[in-house]
């Protein structure tokens, strides 16, 4: 892949928690000039009163802040991509609703990678991380509908067996795989 090809665009990671995605993100960005690594949970985060827990079920509180995190994402990149930078954007977007974040960015070129290592993996590797992140969800839960649930578009890596190396690699390889289109 010429890192040309990415210019002024935006290549959204997603996946079910610990999944991989600030990892590969940062080490996506470091690879990229002009880069900047847009962490979606930051919004979320941003509420100091009101926030609306992502526990199962999802609230209509939290579905609507899920919305509101991936639509202010999404200015965001704009914002970024028109001042000449291409976007690394990790989220967690599970479900029928990446159609609509694929939508909230159509003002310049998008890129999808779905990481999407087996749910054994993924509880290992939330058992070794500084913060473990499934309470009320599963990684079975995610991955069931992250794979039923989810259109699937872009580019889909089983990171089950691969470095964070092999990953970003990967990712450059077929990159081509990975482009939506935004006509």
């Amino acid at each position: 892949m010429n890192s040309n090809e990415l210019t002024q665009s935006t290549l959204l990671i997603t996946g079910i928690m610990a999944s991989g995605k600030s990892t590969i993100a940062q080490h996506m960005a470091e690879s990229i000039p002009n880069s900047v690594h847009l962490r979606g949970d930051v919004f979320r985060k941003m509420i100091v009163n009101g926030r609306a827990e992502m526990e199962s079920p999802l609230s209509q509180a939290a579905i609507d802040q899920l919305r509101l995190r991936y639509h202010l994402a999404a200015l965001t990149a704009n914002k970024y991509c028109e001042s000449g930078f291409t976007v690394v954007y990790q989220d967690v977007i599970i479900g029928e609703i990446l159609n609509d974040v694929i939508a909230m960015h159509s003002k310049h070129p998008l890129y999808i990678v779905v990481l999407c290592p087996s749910p054994d993996v993924v509880l290992n590797r939330d058992a070794t991380r500084h913060k473990q992140t499934y309470h009320s969800w599963t990684p079975h839960m995610l991955d069931q509908g992250l794979k039923t649930e989810t259109p699937k578009v872009g580019l889909w890596i089983d990171t089950s067996n691969l470095s964070v190396d092999d990953t970003i690699s990967t990712i450059h390889r077929q990159l081509n795989q990975a482009k939506i289109s935004n006509d």
